[in-house]
């Protein structure tokens, strides 16, 4: 799949395999055009996304190649067991959790979960989770702080299920119930936005000791789409509205909303899978060494003071 900003780079591209299929063919030696075409793509590339607008790093973010949760848990993990349900309702597909052992540390993985095509995008219901899920994620970190193991949960949803049933059984509440256990759990809580994050839906698995996002991803109170139907009446002007917003990684992180950035493959997560697995296991690593070296009450009351020194208040 080819977004509207690639497809310069995409001709290029094409140019350099017909290039080298003449050059298999001919035997004419063309290793000096081929190189000046490299260099002129990489460059090109480095150009690119080096200026994408905040609207291009959305379409980035919901790339259908992109790496999804269970993708990096299965990357990341060298066992995992996932636990479902919440011990209530039902077990929400949308959202994914359970232990995983990484290199002899034992973490409790949590995350919202979408699908590669139609019948795994209806089972996982496009990543919106319902009120189940946020009570399975929650029943999760609870048993995680049981027996004393940290927990990281990758962010990636367009947001909480909106439909009427998920209003009655108690979206809200169960979200809001995640953000004030979240606050006191004593272990370490690490939150990886690896796409889209709207919204509550990205909150109820986000309140953590360190808050870090993907390069190319967003996180914000609405998607651009939606503020665009409310402010225009139309989605005609979800650029504009992606602009506005500030929902990118860097604006996140100039308004200390966010911990840090970690930096992603040229071209997007999903151009290098792997290697964007191996950064995000290196990075859960690192954090976990960190926060184990800070004493469990210290750590509580660093996570409260983060979040409630978020935001500016102006006194009339």
């Amino acid at each position: 799949m080819l977004l509207d900003f690639e497809q310069p780079i995409a001709a290029l591209e094409g140019k350099l395999q017909e290039m080298k299929k003449l050059a298999a063919e001919s035997q004419v030696d063309v290793s000096e055009a081929v190189k000046a075409l490299e260099d002129k793509i990489k460059s090109l590339k480095k150009e690119t996304y080096a200026n994408l607008t905040r609207w291009q790093r959305v379409q980035l973010s919901r790339h259908p190649e992109r790496p999804y949760t269970l993708d990096y848990i299965e990357g990341i993990t060298n066992h995992f067991i996932e636990l479902h349900g919440d011990r209530n309702v039902s077990d929400d597909k949308a959202m994914v959790g359970g232990f995983g052992e990484v290199d002899g540390h034992t973490i409790m993985f949590i995350g919202q979960q979408k699908g590669r095509n139609t019948k795994q995008r209806q089972l996982r219901n496009f990543g919106m989770a319902n009120p189940e899920g946020y009570r399975k994620a929650l029943r999760l970190m609870k048993m995680a702080e049981k027996f004393n193991k940290p927990i990281v949960t990758f962010i990636d949803t367009p947001g909480a299920y909106p439909g009427l049933e998920a209003e009655e059984r108690g979206q809200g509440e169960a979200i809001a119930r995640n953000l004030k256990e979240m606050f006191m759990l004593k272990v370490p809580v690490i939150c990886i936005i690896i796409g889209e994050g709207a919204s509550g839906g990205a909150l109820g698995i986000a309140i953590g000791d360190r808050v870090h996002m993907l390069e190319n991803t967003w996180y914000s109170v609405i998607s651009p789409e939606s503020c665009s139907s409310i402010l225009w009446r139309s989605w005609n002007y979800k650029e504009q509205a992606a602009e506005a917003l500030k929902l990118t990684a860097t604006d996140m992180q100039k308004n200390g909303l966010i911990d840090g950035i970690i930096k992603e493959p040229l071209g997007g997560a999903h151009t290098e899978t792997e290697k964007m697995i191996r950064t995000v296991k290196k990075h859960i690593l690192k954090t976990l060494a960190e926060l184990n070296n800070i004493p469990t009450e210290e750590r509580i009351m660093q996570r409260i003071e983060k979040f409630s020194s978020m935001g500016v208040i102006q006194q009339g």
